[in-house]
């Protein structure tokens, strides 16, 4: 199904509701105007696998787009819209994108990006150019309508974003195939009478595919501006929301609310709470599960796509810490010679698939890294951990040290990379350090070159320096100062013995 169904049973029904402003979008709109940007995209000469990108806040229009590209059998990539010019326009070409959408409030990193991405040929504008474009259109729909894929990206340990670009999917939009359905509709129980409330950006890949699952089944999304604890809990009284997904430190924020905050919204339509992105304190969602009851569904996979694993409430109060049994792909758990390992032994998660191999997007080397050295259908993105004798995977680290802080994840290597040719810095690391809010928050340990005085005037330079050339969020929240960092003979960063020096001090 897809939103040309819905249009034609309840096409007053909304698709898609702002949670703050109220602006909504019914499903006739949005199948109306996803055929004429589909219609725009094709005269304007896009074809098959082409890609279009998007660069939006949390605007219902960005529904649109993601539709018109699912019905005419374009790539779809969200750009993250926290990004430099730099690292935005590295996606923008990386990706091929022919063709950019924007939201208004970011016409300035639009601005900014077209000197960098000659290869772009069409840039619409909400509010201006687009929906200009989409007059000037028919809405009579492609007589061809091939079903189109998102291609998302996925920070990597350099700190360069990796593509995921699956082959297209061989069918008709209209037609059944879409694997997040039987994984997710049905053990959630998504339907069309689903409210979804997503808090969270819609560059990230949760939000967009449950919210286009969501908008196949015929039911509700509704989009929070930004996150705020207390507003969430209103937008599920205000708009009977019965599904919602959340990343750990929203959990923590709400909890923080004082008990009249808490209590004051009727949360009596709210039946499944999923969260995922980042390990849960166990203490956190068992007070979660305390105060909103046995709803919580937690998933573990990843941006590629490459398995999943899920959890119910009632499975992880009898296996609390476990994100839970493989719903998608084979977990085997494996030594760093690539052997695999007995039950309960801690090692990297891999996950086998009988479709194709899995590729990112112009990078081999990354490619490689991510694949079993001796089982080219085993694939892992580096994460640790173990699986008990009834199949439950409990994480326990991060092979490469990446920091997640809020559900973000975020490499150090780029942010020590900012650092390097600074003048007055010899040596730095990167870490990710305990937060009770955050998860972890990013720390930055730096030696001073020969003759710099450390102290707050250098740290605040060494801030504002890294603000000036990346995304803010991944910029340390603080600066310590170390007269040397562990280092093996062969120059290498010792980086687990730097994080234990903070870690006894927590």
């Amino acid at each position: 199904m897809y939103p040309g169904t819905h249009a034609a049973l309840t096409p007053d029904k909304p698709a898609v509701v702002h949670s703050g402003t109220g602006a909504s979008i019914s499903y006739a709109e949005l199948d109306q105007n996803s055929i004429r940007l589909a219609r725009y995209l094709h005269d304007a000469g896009l074809r098959p696998g082409d890609d279009v990108a998007m660069l939006t806040d949390n605007d219902p229009r960005c529904f649109e787009v993601y539709w018109a590209a699912m019905r005419s059998g374009l790539y779809i990539t969200a750009v993250n819209r926290y990004l430099a010019p730099a690292e935005a326009a590295y996606v923008l070409n990386d990706c091929g994108a022919r063709a950019l959408i924007v939201s208004p409030k970011l016409a300035d990193l639009a601005d900014a990006l077209v000197p960098l991405t000659p290869n772009v040929e069409h840039r619409l504008l909400f509010d201006g150019s687009y929906s200009d474009a989409l007059a000037s259109v028919s809405d009579e729909p492609l007589a061809d309508q091939p079903c189109g894929a998102d291609m998302l990206y996925s920070s990597g340990t350099t700190g360069r974003p990796k593509g995921i670009k699956q082959p297209l999917p061989e069918r008709q939009v209209d037609e059944p195939g879409d694997r997040m359905i039987p994984l997710f509709g049905a053990l959630c129980g998504f339907d069309e009478h689903s409210v979804y409330l997503s808090p969270a950006p819609i560059y990230h890949a949760a939000p967009l595919r449950f919210g286009g699952m969501v908008q196949a089944l015929g039911g509700t999304v509704v989009l929070m501006a930004r996150f705020d604890a207390e507003a969430a809990l209103a937008a599920i009284e205000k708009y009977q929301v019965t599904h919602s997904q959340w990343v750990p430190t929203m959990f923590v924020r709400m909890l923080k609310l004082d008990e009249a905050a808490r209590n004051r919204y009727d949360l009596c339509s709210h039946r499944v709470a999923i969260h995922a992105a980042a390990p849960c304190p166990v203490e956190v969602k068992q007070r979660m599960i305390d105060w909103w009851g046995p709803i919580l569904f937690e998933y573990y996979s990843c941006t590629e796509a490459i398995g999943a694993t899920v959890i119910g409430s009632a499975d992880w109060l009898r296996k609390p810490g476990s994100v839970g049994r493989a719903g998608l792909g084979i977990i085997h758990v494996c030594g760093e010679d690539g052997a695999e390992l007995p039950v309960g032994e801690i090692g990297v998660v891999y996950w086998e698939n009988d479709s194709e191999i899995f590729r990112y997007h112009n990078d081999a080397v990354r490619t490689v890294d991510a694949t079993h050295p001796d089982h080219p259908m085993w694939t892992t993105v580096g994460d640790i951990g173990r699986v008990d004798e009834d199949g439950y995977l409990f994480l326990t680290d991060r092979k490469a040290f990446m920091i997640i802080s809020g559900g973000v994840n975020i490499y150090p290597q780029e942010i020590e990379d900012c650092f390097a040719l600074h003048p007055k810095v010899d040596d730095v690391a990167v870490i990710g350090v305990p937060d009770e809010e955050m998860g972890e928050v990013v720390k930055a340990v730096v030696q001073p070159a020969p003759g710099v005085v450390p102290g707050p005037e250098l740290a605040e330079e060494l801030l504002d320096y890294a603000r000036a050339r990346i995304a803010h969020y991944k910029c340390p929240r603080t600066i310590d100062f170390s007269a040397d960092l562990p280092r093996t003979p062969t120059g290498k960063l010792v980086k687990g013995e730097l994080r234990k020096r903070y870690l006894t001090h927590n």
